[in-house]
């Protein structure tokens, strides 16, 4: 999904793209061989079974820790800036007020330790030239996600339960993208930023949206609690994530969620999810 838009956002300049079956990011002579000769590496590989890892958390490890680990010491020795999507996962959800960038971590889950691994790995090892940038609640056109199920289900369902109590603030990863490419491109001080959309809402606010956005009414999404859809790992009731360092940086934050997602539903991109939720 990300990888897709990333390519997008980076038309018309030299870009070498490698898929899963062509690169193993925990394999450092293919490593460096790939990264030789680049000046910018944007990692969105990642382990993202949240559920999965709780089972498995030396193979979420590998990907989301180790990975990065090999990729930054590729990037140190080529003289390559890299850019690493990270993820809301690292913080504890206790919070009542839009986690800055500096704020303690505490996951609650398998996954997001192994995502705070690779942070703190990436950090240490590309103290002036690594990037980690949070991100949550990511939809687009390709792959699966929350928002192309709401049309699926909206397809087939009459009404769509959707948790009430989680509030993050669902983005675009169209627009994450672009931002990625933006801050390879600034001056930016190397660090950690938060890549979401400005505003927040909830699951069933964002199912709302999609719901009314896609001229579907929006009253047949109706709300329940996190306690009905028990899962193997847990989430954090509250994502919402400052954005204080791209203003440090002289960037302005990315648009609010709404909007985002209005211009993600009429974008020719989704027409044929649309197409099937009517």
């Amino acid at each position: 999904m990300l990888g897709q838009d990333l390519l997008a956002a980076l038309d018309g300049r030299s870009v070498t793209a490698a898929k899963r079956a062509d690169l193993d990011i925990t394999d450092p002579h293919a490593v460096h061989a790939l990264v030789n000769g680049h000046d910018v590496v944007f990692n969105a590989a990642a382990w993202t079974d949240v559920d999965g890892a709780e089972t498995a958390y030396e193979s979420a490890l590998a990907v989301n820790g180790a990975g990065v680990t090999v990729l930054a010491k590729a990037c140190r020795a080529y003289g390559a800036r890299l850019v690493h999507v990270s993820t809301d996962y690292v913080f504890d959800g206790a919070g009542t007020s839009p986690y800055p960038e500096d704020a303690p971590t505490a996951p609650l889950n398998a996954y997001g330790h192994s995502k705070l691994f690779g942070e703190q790995s990436l950090r240490e090892v590309l103290p002036d030239s690594g990037y980690v940038v949070r991100t949550a609640w990511l939809y687009g056109a390709q792959g699966r996600n929350f928002v192309k199920t709401m049309l699926r289900l909206a397809a087939t369902r009459e009404f769509v339960d959707v948790v009430d109590d989680q509030v993050g603030q669902p983005t675009w990863s169209r627009d994450l993208a672009v931002r990625l490419v933006a801050l390879a491109d600034s001056d930016a001080p190397a660090g950690v930023y938060h890549g979401t959309a400005s505003g927040q809402t909830t699951w069933h606010g964002l199912a709302q949206a999609v719901f009314s956005l896609s001229g579907l009414d929006p009253a047949r999404v109706r709300r329940t609690t996190s306690a009905a859809y028990v899962t193997p790992a847990a989430r954090p009731s509250y994502s919402v994530l400052g954005h204080e360092r791209w203003a440090a940086a002289g960037m302005a934050p990315m648009r609010d969620w709404h909007t985002m997602l209005t211009a993600a539903l009429h974008d020719p991109a989704f027409a044929a999810v649309l197409g099937g939720a009517g």
